[in-house]
């Protein structure tokens, strides 16, 4: 129904305006199967010069949920992954991308700007995992050169439920618009020529063409999509 495409594309702007990237989906499950995602989809579009990179770097500042998918989720596809202080971190060293929680885990808010352009430089990409209610005080992570950002939206006002799932948004840059995984919802125009929203872009999921798959996630969260838009 053209009402529920509305709700969701108002969700899709929310997110976009929020994380500061321009394009957004409406939804996906939950934000550790959010960066879990985010890894697959910079593992799968990893420039030509980090063909052999396999190694994706996560902050161990980052929630123990979304560790934990990290690891279910990096093991079957040969990715490596590597858990460790930022500081310490040096993106040449045969990685193809980057996880960071914003705000971290222990409450402290971080300038990531220097560590993320160092990596850009070297083609290595960026995932932030963020408190979308924070975004409206913090510095959206797309203007300071995150790739990638992922969250839940429980926050705008949708009951706890017995710890979730909340739908999880997804934002990213143009480049990775063939590939961003869930649902898109865009603008078009009727037989008519009214304005009409349809859904522009649904990835293939797991349960549909497995060998084909761009995405592991079956639950698209509509229905929370819609209430926390609203």
């Amino acid at each position: 129904s053209q009402g529920r495409l509305e709700a969701l594309l108002n969700f899709q702007t929310m997110t976009s305006d929020l994380t500061g990237l321009p394009i957004s989906n409406a939804s996906l499950l939950d934000e550790a199967t959010g960066i879990a995602e985010a890894m697959h989809m910079l593992n799968a579009a990893r420039p030509k010069e980090l063909a052999n990179a396999n190694k994706f770097f996560a902050d161990k500042n980052l929630y123990p949920q979304n560790l934990d998918v990290l690891r279910t989720r990096c093991e079957p596809i040969g990715v490596q992954l590597v858990i460790g202080d930022l500081k310490g971190f040096d993106p040449a060293d045969g990685y193809f991308a980057l996880a960071l929680q914003y705000p971290a885990r222990d409450g402290s808010v971080n300038d990531y700007s220097t560590i993320v352009s160092k990596a850009k430089v070297l083609g290595v990409r960026t995932a932030v995992c963020a408190d979308l209610l924070s975004l409206v005080l913090l510095t959206p992570p797309g203007e300071w050169g995150a790739d990638v950002c992922v969250g839940n939206s429980q926050r705008f006002g949708v009951p706890m439920g017995y710890g979730g799932p909340h739908a999880a948004f997804f934002a990213t840059t143009e480049e990775f618009k063939r590939i961003i995984p869930g649902r898109i919802i865009g603008v078009s125009q009727d037989r008519r020529g009214n304005r009409g929203l349809r859904m522009a872009l649904q990835t293939r999921e797991q349960h549909i063409r497995r060998e084909k798959a761009t995405s592991n996630i079956c639950t698209a969260q509509a229905l929370l999509a819609v209430m926390a838009g609203m």
